[in-house]
């Protein structure tokens, strides 16, 4: 059974905290590495990374020196700090590696120590690989049940909210507006053509580093779409390129929300509501205490919207650090909807909550 960056975030301290070691399976660009990262950071460790996949056995093991007549081994720079002090050592590509190499990881993920050296109590230990269910689809080796038990295996598949979630802060604005928008062009989740460009999730955020790096504007052009297919591939750039052709007349957070152009909204279909209300989230205006002209903008879209993503607004308010001021105030408010009625926000929350009984 597979799971989510969200999820896996919240389950793995489990893990850690009794000092296992973690594997982490899935496809190629989805974020394994930085979710790994994600979660140092917020344990306040350093990483040492090392590719499995360009280790000899020397680079596992260290160099050896002779003393009164006996071999010791000096453990390799990245091993040293692993075991002087606390750090998460993520081990990338490890079914990618000789067989050699990976039976020394063996002996550090079952033993904690390698060729005499043990590693520092607090030092936890993650890999990655693009094994498990889409193995077929790579040349990597496969991992036999011994190997594997040396390990709590995850095989993960984040959600596009994961991704979100991340890239609202990372990817340049008009991207994280595309995938928000066009969930379908993300990733690629069929089988693949041999020699062909796909979408990933990592390729976006290369495509987005490279478009602001030099300092190029979103706008629809012939630069733009040859960019974007080399990164992305063909499909996901027509696509994109396309989209930046209305991108500037695009209703912003601001202008719903501070300006009140909820009636612009009135013709929208489901997948469009939803999508604003995940730009609403990333913005984060509800860690804000919305004044009242504010509220009364969100009020009266949502009670215009669907009632399963008008709870998706709801939830929103709910997670933002003002929640307590805005959930309240938004409550006494009498909304307008499209038909120019008014509907008090008490009402239309039980009746969304009841589907309407």
């Amino acid at each position: 059974m597979s799971i989510d960056f969200k999820t896996f975030l919240q389950i793995v301290p489990l893990v850690t905290d009794a000092r296992f070691p973690v594997l982490l399976r899935g496809r190629h660009g989805i974020g394994k590495s930085t979710v790994v990262y994600q979660y140092a950071k917020n344990a306040g460790l350093p990483i040492v990374e090392r590719r499995a996949s360009q280790m000899t056995e020397g680079d596992l093991l260290g160099l050896p020196s002779i003393d009164d007549n006996s071999t010791t081994w000096n453990a390799p720079d990245w091993l040293k700090m692993a075991c002087d002090s606390a750090v998460v050592l993520f081990l990338d590509e490890v079914d990618r590696a000789t067989m050699e190499v990976r039976q020394g990881i063996f002996e550090l993920c079952d033993s904690r120590k390698i060729a005499g050296n043990a590693l520092h109590p607090d030092t936890l230990i993650f890999a990655a690989v693009n094994g498990g269910v889409h193995g077929a689809q790579y040349q990597v080796g496969e991992m036999d049940p011994a190997e594997l038990d040396r390990y709590t295996v995850f095989d993960v598949e984040p959600t596009v909210e994961d991704w979100l979630n991340w890239g609202a802060d990372v990817v340049a604005k008009p991207i994280w507006d595309f995938i928000n928008s066009n969930h379908q062009h993300l990733e690629h989740n069929d089988e693949y053509e041999p020699n062909k460009v796909y979408p990933s999730r990592r390729s976006w955020e290369r495509l987005s580093n490279a478009l602001e790096t030099a300092g190029l504007s979103f706008e629809m052009s012939p630069t733009i779409y040859h960019l974007a297919n080399s990164f992305v591939g063909m499909e996901a750039a027509i696509a994109f390129n396309d989209y930046l052709r209305e991108y500037k007349n695009e209703l912003t957070v601001e202008q719903l929300v501070n300006d009140g152009r909820v009636d612009d909204t009135n013709d929208w279909v489901i997948n469009e509501h939803t999508a604003m209300v995940e730009k609403i989230k990333a913005s984060k205006i509800f860690d804000e205490d919305l004044t009242s002209d504010q509220l009364q903008n969100v009020a009266n879209y949502f009670v215009r919207i669907p009632s399963e993503v008008s709870m998706l607004l709801w939830k929103a308010m709910g997670e933002g650090s003002a929640c307590s001021t805005n959930i309240v105030n938004f409550h006494d408010i009498v909304a307008v909807n499209a038909s120019g009625e008014k509907v008090s926000i008490q009402e239309h929350i039980v009746s969304n909550l009841t589907a309407g009984q």
